[in-house]
């Protein structure tokens, strides 16, 4: 009995220091270069490979792309970078927590 408390004590220990979840963020990007219906499917793509990045939105009438990530993967530059790389450079045009 005693051994089975002690694994159970060793198991609630192990799981409860584990690290813990950032909290997810939003941030809108401005992509102001998208000028065609493929364009935000490119941005989307290159946004959704980045590490971290759990939803996209893409909006062409708008030029704006809102990703929603884990700040402990992934920060607003490597989002801004991904878009550069992909030929559509962004800025930040708001946050969310």
């Amino acid at each position: 009995m005693k051994k089975l408390l002690a694994w159970a004590c060793l198991a609630l220990a192990l799981a409860l220091s584990g690290p813990a979840m950032a909290a997810p963020k939003t941030v809108t990007l401005s992509v102001p270069g998208m000028n065609c219906a493929a364009c935000p499917i490119t941005v989307k793509k290159a946004l959704s490979k980045v590490p971290g990045v759990a939803k996209t939105e893409v909006n062409l009438n708008k030029r704006e792309a809102t990703v929603t990530f884990d700040d402990a993967r992934a920060n607003v530059e490597a989002l801004m970078r991904a878009t550069q790389d992909a030929g559509y450079p962004s800025t930040v045009v708001g946050s969310a927590e």
